[in-house]
């Protein structure tokens, strides 16, 4: 992990995001609890202890029999059914069912809504501080696993692609082989094939050849299908851990630190900047949470 910032208000949380972070895509996760105060930066089904007491082969066995259960119900309550375990596992994930998958954001202030939405008490009563991170890792994305593959095809020669000669024939009849052209139009011909530039084809992959969230060898960034409008206001992708149980490693994230002074503060301005609970919830458990936050926790106005 590199070194972490410390972050004291909103303004200091964009300056740091606009002028220390790298200028290529990011993807922002935020955390309620920093990741050395008993949150490792891990996926849902990681936190279950049983697991870790199976095999490698058990694990993944219990995860796709979860899977397949959940997706025989899926019929019932989607309007979209699910194209492979990609989708079906992304459902599975937002409905709340642990998986192998870890939310991210490629949008910092969702993060930071998420950082500091809730600011939670240690066992002494003191408020703690929060954390978004940012994945300084390079994991492939699943876009880039799907997309067909481009390959060189050697054109057959023609007629078009090679010279005429002597043994054309047309001598034969008396035909003059310049078919009428002069200097001005004559079309340029190549010596041989080998000179002929390659034609780039592209290669259709089928769905079928690409592996399964269970199958990984490495972290994959999958973009999800916009099941829910939540995930569409909350610019969310998904993290596909090939070793689900592991935490990422510290080399693998920056630390952002909020501190839990700022919470207050942040919250009030995220609410100005409609980055808060009815936006990024679409729905009324959104609206809910907005109007509780209004009336009930500062006192305001609907």
């Amino acid at each position: 992990m590199s070194t972490p910032f410390k972050i004291d208000s909103f303004e200091e949380y964009l300056s740091t995001v606009r002028k220390e972070l790298p200028k290529s895509r990011i993807y922002f996760r935020g955390q309620s609890r920093l990741a050395n105060d008993g949150y490792p930066l891990k996926p849902s089904i990681g936190r279950y202890a049983t697991l870790s007491k199976l095999s490698f082969y058990e694990r993944e066995m219990t995860e796709r029999d979860v899977l397949g259960v959940f997706t025989n119900h899926l019929v019932t309550y989607v309007r979209h059914l699910p194209r492979n375990d990609w989708e079906s596992l992304a459902i599975a994930q937002h409905h709340g069912l642990p998986t192998r998958f870890m939310d991210w954001t490629t949008n910092p202030l969702v993060a930071l809504y998420f950082a500091a939405r809730r600011t939670y008490k240690d066992e002494k009563n003191q408020h703690v501080d929060s954390g978004v991170y940012v994945l300084t890792s390079k994991p492939v994305r699943f876009s880039d696993m799907a997309r067909p593959k481009e390959e060189d095809i050697k054109p057959v020669p023609d007629l078009a692609t090679t010279p005429l000669t002597p043994e054309s024939g047309y001598d034969t009849f008396g035909v003059d082989d310049s078919m009428g052209e002069t200097e001005d139009d004559t079309v340029p011909t190549v010596s041989s094939v080998s000179d002929i530039p390659p034609i780039q084809l592209r290669e259709k992959r089928s769905e079928a050849n690409l592996p399964s969230p269970f199958e990984v060898t490495e972290n994959v960034i999958y973009d999800p299908p916009h099941v829910s409008p939540r995930i569409r206001a909350q610019d969310g992708v998904l993290l596909a851990c090939h070793q689900p149980l592991e935490a990422l490693e510290e080399r693998d994230y920056i630390e952002i630190i909020i501190t839990s002074k700022a919470h207050d503060d942040i919250r009030r301005r995220l609410d100005q900047y409609g980055v808060f609970d009815k936006q990024l919830f679409p729905d009324l458990d959104g609206i809910a949470k907005w109007l509780k936050y209004r009336v009930f926790e500062i006192g305001g106005k609907c």
